[in-house]
């Protein structure tokens, strides 16, 4: 990720910090900056609240699910989401807005739901165990983390793509928005390894098979 990662498929090459400019001289690796980054981070948070969303269905219809595949996703979001990709946005990110009072409403509200969703995770965490499951009230309160879970982050994740990831250009230069990449790159290495987001894209793919919902067409619409 960061300053170390290739840049994405299909990215504008304005968006690419290595991409030669005029009066610039050219860089050997094509990175992605940090916005972007941290939106294809939300890809697998993304992939995490479809699992949600498919065990919350089979917990309302009394289909049988692999705890094991919840727990899972759970322990993903935590390692990965909270204690990682939003560490990141709280310490490296939100900071930035609030010194240059930029979107600091927005950045509140933000901060406020990072807080609330792992009192939720630590919630689904308790009840995504065998005994729960075969429970149909806990059965019931966890589907109901699940769902407050979906809808929280749903709207939560779209506005920080579209409003305020795209607003760091505005309030950081050139070289800064590039720091910032290679502060993330350490911060990955650090907590991970190497390839962090790989081995978590890797992670969610294997529950989405053991669940059966790893076929995209599955999902398209039927005449």
């Amino acid at each position: 990720m960061g300053a170390g990662a290739r840049a994405a498929p299909g990215a504008r090459p304005d968006a690419r910090l290595g991409a030669k400019k005029k009066g610039e001289a050219s860089r050997t690796v094509e990175d992605i900056g940090p916005g972007e980054d941290l939106m294809r981070e939300h890809g697998v948070l993304r992939r995490a609240l479809l699992v949600y969303g498919e065990v919350s269905r089979r917990l309302e219809t009394g289909a049988e699910f692999e705890p094991g595949a919840l727990s899972k996703t759970a322990q993903l979001i935590r390692a990965f989401v909270e204690d990682y990709h939003e560490r990141q946005e709280e310490e490296m990110v939100f900071p930035r807005f609030e010194r240059a009072n930029k979107l600091v409403e927005l950045v509140s509200v933000l901060r406020a739901q990072h807080q609330a969703g792992r009192k939720v995770t630590e919630r689904v965490q308790s009840l995504a165990v065998p005994a729960a499951v075969k429970d149909p009230g806990r059965r019931r309160q966890l589907r109901a983390q699940l769902l407050s879970f979906i809808r929280m982050y749903e709207p939560h994740a779209s506005r920080e793509d579209t409003v305020l990831f795209p607003a760091l250009h505005d309030i950081v230069s050139r070289s800064e928005y590039e720091a910032l990449g290679e502060d993330f790159e350490r911060r990955e290495r650090q907590v991970f390894g190497e390839d962090g987001f790989e081995h978590a894209v890797a992670q969610i793919d294997a529950i989405e098979k053991s669940l059966g919902i790893e076929d995209l067409a599955q999902f398209t619409p039927q005449a």
